[in-house]
């Protein structure tokens, strides 16, 4: 479907909409702060402990009634707002899309595939519970907003800092490994491109290679470190140099809008309140959603192609919510020949109820035939495609008795999971990216530093992340002798080969988990670079 601004076909149905939600929002902000009110984190609760503060139940007790008036007053209101609301949202396309303008077209684009053959590409994926303030209070995170600013801000400082690694593989050979290093010519920072991106020799990771090269002893010295074939690391910031980013749980519109805002002065292209809303029978939702996907992304490569689709079988208060499946395609640039050279990029967020395993293993079968009708549908006879990415929140993990099915799901055999030794067992470097929510402000995991420091260490782990999921009726043993302790790992980014062009091939440059949101979410964001190789020879016939 061609890529609008607006979801609404037209100006009038968008300014319909517009009066609607106006008649709505009064009323759903008196109950969102209706809840809000008597619902403390734990942080405020210290707060006030700290502060020797007694007036809370007053400040309880009368906001209570004041808000709940207020929520009254505007109920009918909010009806009519409803009645205009509900029947448009047949005719809403399922996202909004924010582009920023170049000075040229060259800006949004790269070029110069055919100089080098060699590219690498960042992608980072995020839950960030943006979900209205008293929702997002039963998850122990509060002040929805300022959050969403202050997630976006630590976004950008980290993906457009400066991050040159210098590394010297031998007395007679010596190079730069930059996060971004890519096939293209250098583009300057203030375009939509990615950045700083200069040829190099790929760094062979993959499994099961010839040739594999371990990673430098002065760029491990830097923090990343390898394993298994796969360099990792934790980081206090986000890579540098990030092409594609995938957010999820960000649900409140205001909160979708501040980010938007943060974040368009890296990434040009940016898909926001993807989704449906209402009783939407043609997208397969079987029940009234209230709230969107909840999916956010945003790209420095120009969208070609963008489609989503929403799961039919959620259940119980996951139905409230459109949760489902985004695919995209973007625009990378040219090759020598003149053929477009695309990506497929992949993000959803799974069924969360532990012990429905069924739910989430239908959810996967509908993401693979969904991803592959799209591609299928999309997929042009003169371009190159690089990369084919799927990442997001699949509320399972790999360690968990209780996650048994949806582990031996066959998904796995088409896309390359780099923390997955196999069904039921990660990699021994691998960390839980799923936090104990009562535990967000303790001091040790507190700021993006401190955080830092306890993932490192296995026994500060264990008090901080959640624990794996016994089946039902069992008792769990966890982990069996001589293996680490890990954690939930709920959030993934997976790669698939199969898809690209034949002429193309992926290597991973690192995995990263990152602590820089630290306080403002209870995940902890994965990022992944992969370097991908032309090989020159196919590339010409």
């Amino acid at each position: 479907m061609a890529l609008e601004a607006s979801p609404f076909p037209n100006g009038c149905v968008a300014g319909i909409h517009a009066v609607g939600w106006a008649f709505i929002v009064p009323c759903f902000w008196f109950l969102d702060r209706l809840i809000a009110v008597c619902k403390s984190t734990t942080l405020e609760q210290t707060q006030r402990l700290e502060q020797e503060c007694y007036l809370h139940p007053l400040k309880v007790f009368f906001g209570a009634i004041i808000f709940f008036i207020l929520f009254l007053a505007t109920a009918p209101l909010a009806f009519l707002g409803f009645i205009l609301w509900a029947p448009l949202q047949a005719c809403r396309r399922p996202f909004h899309y924010h582009r920023e303008t170049p000075s040229s077209s060259e800006e949004e684009t790269h070029r110069g595939f055919e100089l080098s053959g060699k590219a690498s590409f960042g992608f980072a994926t995020a839950n960030l519970c943006l979900l209205p303030d008293s929702l997002a209070r039963f998850n122990n995170l509060g002040h929805t907003q300022r959050r969403a600013t202050t997630i976006g801000q630590h976004i950008v400082q980290g993906v457009c800092r400066p991050h040159i690694r210098i590394f010297v593989d031998s007395p007679s050979s010596c190079g730069t490994l930059s996060p971004s290093n890519s096939i293209l010519p250098a583009v300057n920072s203030s375009t939509y491109g990615a950045t700083d991106r200069q040829a190099q020799p790929p760094n062979s990771n993959q499994q099961g290679r010839a040739g594999h090269r371990s990673a430098p002893r002065a760029l491990l010295s830097q923090g990343l470190r390898q394993q298994d074939d796969v360099p990792w690391e934790v980081s206090s910031l986000f890579p540098a140099n990030v092409d594609i980013l995938c957010l999820e749980e960000v649900f409140d519109k205001r909160a979708a809008q501040k980010l938007t805002q943060a974040l368009r002065p890296v990434f040009g292209h940016i898909l926001y309140d993807i989704g449906v809303y209402a009783c939407q029978p043609p997208c397969g939702c079987s029940s009234f959603k209230f709230f969107n996907s909840g999916m956010f992304l945003a790209s420095r490569f120009p969208l070609l192609e963008a489609q989503y689709h929403c799961f039919p079988n959620s259940r119980g208060e996951d139905a409230l919510a459109a949760k489902g499946l985004l695919s995209a395609k973007v625009l990378i640039g040219q090759n020598q020949k003149q053929k477009n050279v695309v990506g497929y990029f992949n993000c959803t967020h799974l069924h969360a109820p532990e012990g429905e395993g069924e739910i989430r293993c239908e959810q996967l079968n509908m993401i693979t035939k969904w991803i592959g009708d799209f591609q299928a549908a999309n997929k042009l006879p003169d371009e190159d495609v690089a990369f084919d990415v799927l990442c997001g929140d699949f509320n399972f993990d790999n360690c968990s008795p209780d996650d048994n099915l949806e582990q031996n799901h066959c998904l796995f055999e088409e896309y390359r999971d780099p923390c997955r030794a196999g069904p039921g067992k990660d990699k021994p470097w691998v960390i839980g990216t799923l936090l104990e929510q009562p535990t967000l402000y303790e001091d040790d995991i507190n700021t993006p530093e401190n955080l830092q420091r306890t993932l490192e260490r296995e026994e500060l782990r264990k008090r901080y992340i959640s624990p794996p999921v016994p089946a039902e009726g069992s008792p769990l043993v966890y982990p069996e002798a001589g293996q680490p302790w890990i954690g939930r790992r709920i959030d993934y980014i997976l790669y698939r080969e199969n898809s690209i062009s034949k002429h193309f091939r992926t290597e991973i440059e690192e995995v990263t988990f990152i602590t820089q949101l630290a306080g403002l979410t209870d995940h902890i964001p994965v990022g992944l670079r992969l370097n991908i190789t032309m090989d020159c020879e196919s590339g010409d016939q």
